[in-house]
C-alpha cells in the first residue's frame, strides 16, 4: 500500500519526517499544561535534589553553606536512594538555574522534558524500523503507532520513570544496532552512554548489557571477519557503561558493586505492599498472579496492534525455527530475533522471578517499542501477501476486508485519544468502560485530581474552600494543587474529613461506588462511560 504513493510524495522523506517529529514537539508544547501530577513526582524530585546535595558535598561543600540543599536528608540514609537519578538529578540542576523560586513552573518544565524524551524515543523507533525494513515509510508507521497509543501518549507528559526509561531503552536499541552494523569506538562509547543513562533511570537497564553481550556474540558467529573490531568495541562499550553508570548515580559512588546489587535485589523484592484492584478484587501487589502483566498489556493496547504483534512474532519465530542457522546469517533475521528477545524476554524474566509489580504494566513499558516493531513486521507481511495474491482471488477480498477492519480500529484509537483528552491514561482497548471499572484500576496515578480541584474552585465562590484531606488522597491532592494558579491554590484548605465541604473520590483503593457518608455527588469526570473522579459536596 505504501508503495502506491506517488513518486514525488515518496521521495519527500525529509519533509514528511520533519513535519511528523516537528509537529509532535509542537503538540507537546501545546498539551503539556493539560495534565496533572502523579503520586510520586515530589518524591522523585526530592531524590534528585538529595543526590545533587551529595555531589555538592563531595565537589563543592562551600555551596551548601548558602543553599537550601543543606537542609535535605543525607543520601546514605534516604529510603529511596536505590531509585536511579539519571533523569531527576539533571532536572534538579535545571530547576535551580531556571525556576529557583517557581515550583509550578519547575513541574511544567519537568513534564515538557519528559515529553521531549518521548519524541526522542519515537525517533529511535523510526530509525530502528527504517533500518530493519529498508524503508523510512515503514519506520514512520512504527513511530506513528507509538504516538497513537493513548495510555503511552498521556503518560509521556508526566511519567518520568517508566516512560523516560522506555525512551532510553528504545534509543539504546538503536545505538546497539548501529554498533553491530559497524563497530567503531565512537559508536561503542555512545551505546555505553545510553545504557548507563537508562540503568540510572531504572535498574532494569541492566538487561541492556545482557542483550548487548548476547547479540555481539551472535554477530561474532555470523561475521567472523569483523571479530577483532567487535571485541574491541564490546570491551570499550562495557568499560564506558560501568564508569558512566557509577558517575551518573551518586548512590553508587562509595560501593558500586555492592550497592548496584542491592538496588537490583530491591527491584526483585520491592518493598511496596499496597493493595491492587485486579479482576474485580483488591489483592496485595505481592500476591498477584503470573498473568497480571500480560492481561494489562492486552486490555490497554489497541486491538489492531496486538493482532499484528501476534502475526509478526509468529512469522519471525516460525521462520527461525525452520532454518535457524541459515537465517541467522542474515542481518534482518538477527534484528528480528533482537526484537523478539526485547519484547518477550523481560516479561518472562519478571514472571519467573516473581518480581513485585503494580499499576498495570507500566514497569515493562520499555518492551513496547519492540512490540510495535514486530507489529509492523506483521503488517508488512500481510501487505506483501495481499499484493502477491491474484487480483480477483478470495485472498484479495479477505485482505481488503481485513485492511478495512484494521483501518477502522486505528481510526477508533485515534478518535479515543482525542476525545478522551487529557484522560487517555485510562484507555481500555476493547472493554466497555463500565466493565473495565468493575474489573481493573482506573486513574491509579491520581492525575484527574487537578481537574477535580479546578472544578471545585470554579464553582465555589467562597474565599476559602475546605477539601477533605484523607490519608489515601492526601499526597495526590497536595501534588495537583501545586499546578494550579497561585491565586486559585491559595483558596484551598485541606482539612479533616469531618470539617470538609468537599471530598474528591478517585476510586483507587475504593473501586466501587462511594457511600452516602462521603456527601452528595455534584461532578463526575467520565471516560468511556466510567467515572474516574467524583466530587462530593458535604
Amino acid at each position: 500500500m505504501l508503495q502506491l504513493l506517488p513518486e514525488n510524495f515518496r521521495a519527500s522523506r525529509r519533509l514528511i519526517t520533519t513535519l511528523f517529529f516537528g509537529g509532535l514537539l509542537l503538540l507537546g508544547l501545546r498539551l503539556t499544561n493539560d495534565y496533572g501530577m502523579g503520586w510520586d513526582e515530589p518524591t522523585d524530585r526530592e531524590g534528585g535534589y538529595i543526590s545533587l546535595r551529595y555531589v555538592a558535598q563531595r565537589l563543592a561543600p562551600g555551596l551548601l553553606e548558602r543553599s537550601h540543599l543543606a537542609h535535605l536528608p543525607e543520601l546514605r540514609t534516604y529510603r529511596e536512594a536505590d531509585h536511579g537519578v539519571g533523569f531527576t538529578m539533571p532536572l534538579a540542576v535545571l530547576e535551580e538555574v531556571f525556576y529557583p523560586n517557581d515550583l509550578p513552573g519547575a513541574y511544567w518544565m519537568r513534564h515538557l522534558l519528559v515529553f521531549g524524551t518521548f519524541v526522542l524515543g519515537a525517533w529511535a523507533l523510526f530509525r530502528l524500523g527504517t533500518e530493519r525494513f529498508g524503508s523510512w515509510r515503514w519506520g514512520l508507521v512504527g513511530a506513528a503507532a507509538l504516538v497513537l497509543s493513548p495510555r503511552i501518549f498521556a503518560e509521556a507528559f508526566y511519567n518520568h520513570k517508566d516512560l523516560v526509561f522506555m525512551n532510553l531503552f528504545a534509543l539504546s536499541g538503536f545505538t546497539l544496532t548501529r554498533l553491530l552494523r559497524r563497530p567503531t569506538a565512537g559508536r561503542a562509547l555512545l551505546h555505553g552512554l545510553v545504557m548507563a543513562l537508562a540503568t540510572d533511570v531504572r535498574v532494569m537497564g541492566l538487561l541492556l548489557p545482557v542483550l548487548t553481550g548476547a547479540f555481539v556474540a551472535l554477530e561474532l558467529w555470523a561475521r567472523p571477519l569483523r571479530r577483532a573490531a567487535l571485541l574491541r568495541a564490546l570491551a570499550l562499550c562495557a568499560a564506558a557503561t560501568a564508569v558512566l553508570m557509577v558517575l551518573f548515580w551518586p548512590y553508587l559512588w562509595e560501593a558500586p558493586v555492592a550497592r548496584l546489587w542491592e538496588c537490583f535485589g530491591n527491584f526483585r523484592y520491592f518493598r511496596q505492599t499496597m493493595q491492587v484492584f485486579y479482576l474485580g478484587q483488591l489483592q496485595s501487589c505481592r500476591e498477584l498472579p503470573w498473568h497480571y502483566l500480560p492481561v494489562w498489556l492486552l486490555i490497554t493496547t489497541p486491538v489492531a496492534y496486538s493482532v499484528l504483534f501476534v502475526t509478526g512474532t509468529t512469522l519471525v519465530l516460525s521462520r527461525l525455527l525452520r532454518r535457524p542457522l541459515a537465517l541467522l546469517r542474515r542481518t534482518s533475521a538477527r534484528r528480528d530475533l533482537l526484537f523478539v528477545a526485547w519484547a518477550l524476554g523481560p516479561l518472562v524474566l519478571i514472571i519467573a522471578i516473581n518480581s513485585v509489580v503494580y499499576d498495570g504494566w507500566r514497569h515493562v513499558y520499555f518492551i513496547y517499542p519492540a512490540f510495535l516493531l514486530l507489529a509492523v513486521q506483521g503488517l508488512r507481511a500481510a501487505v506483501r501477501a495481499w499484493r502477491a495474491a491474484p487480483a480477483a482471488s478470495a485472498r484479495r477480498k479477505v485482505g481488503v476486508a481485513a485492511g478495512a477492519l484494521l483501518a477502522l480500529g486505528v481510526a477508533h484509537t485515534a478518535y479515543r485519544q482525542v476525545h478522551d483528552h487529557p484522560h487517555q491514561y485510562v484507555y481500555f482497548s476493547f472493554l466497555p468502560g463500565p466493565v473495565a471499572a468493575q474489573l481493573f484500576e482506573r486513574d491509579y496515578w491520581g492525575i484527574s485530581a487537578r481537574q477535580g480541584l479546578s472544578w471545585v474552585l470554579a464553582h465555589d465562590a467562597g474565599a476559602t474552600v475546605a477539601i477533605s484531606d484523607t490519608l489515601t488522597q492526601r499526597d495526590v491532592l497536595h501534588n495537583n494543587a501545586l499546578l494550579l494558579p497561585t491565586t486559585a491554590s491559595a483558596r484551598l484548605r485541606f482539612v479533616s474529613h469531618a470539617q470538609a465541604s468537599y471530598f474528591l473520590g478517585i476510586y483507587r483503593w475504593h473501586p466501587w461506588s462511594y457511600e452516602a457518608r462521603f456527601g452528595t455527588p455534584v461532578h463526575h469526570i467520565w471516560v468511556d462511560g466510567m467515572p474516574i473522579l467524583t466530587v462530593f459536596r458535604r
